[in-house]
């Protein structure tokens, strides 16, 4: 089980570059009562069947995951949704790319915490590969938006420690107190 709703949304993102996708939107919205976060690829996409077997524990694409047989995040993120009375769902097509949507209710005892935000949006944007990922978070009537080659831009690029220390200072001071917001 995750333990931050920041753990799932870097789990959920992963499976996206995973799935060779060049381009990917995530959405982290709240207000008032819910959280929802959707993730959107152009990535293999997969077809009804797959589709049918995203949340069973026992299913994992053959040759996806390089040490291990299985993946949980869905099948955890599923479980949840069902604990929490929340909700997930999955749009795909074979060939054109993924779109996951979960949301949960803010008021639930189970619901876990946000975790840190921040180190999860950047610990994806130093994630390996040539993809762009743009992040939007929407909280209390604001919005605010940037992608991964703006923050590699904006501090030379993600590759050393100095760097990463320039995006997540940069991370945290964009649009105002990036965990707050």
């Amino acid at each position: 089980m995750h333990y931050t709703l920041s753990d799932i949304i870097l789990d959920t993102v992963q499976n996206s570059i995973e799935a060779g996708a060049r381009n990917i939107t995530l959405l982290v919205s709240e207000d008032a009562e819910k959280f929802s976060v959707s993730v959107k690829d152009d990535g293999k996409g997969m077809d009804a069947s797959q589709i049918g077997s995203v949340f069973d524990p026992f299913f994992t694409e053959a040759g996806k995951h390089m040490n291990r047989k299985v993946g949980l995040g869905l099948p955890f993120l599923k479980q949840l949704c069902d604990t929490t009375g929340g909700s997930a769902a999955v749009e795909s097509q074979k060939g054109a790319g993924t779109l996951l949507k979960y949301e949960f209710p803010l008021n639930h005892i189970d619901l876990p915490p946000l975790g840190d935000l921040p180190e999860a949006i950047l610990m994806l944007f130093n994630y390996p590969g040539e993809f762009e990922l743009v992040f939007t978070r929407r909280k209390g009537g604001k919005e605010y938006s940037f992608a991964r080659s703006e923050l590699a831009e904006a501090v030379g690029g993600l590759g050393n420690a100095f760097s990463l220390k320039l995006a997540r200072e940069y991370l945290s001071s964009y649009g105002g107190d990036f965990r707050s917001f």
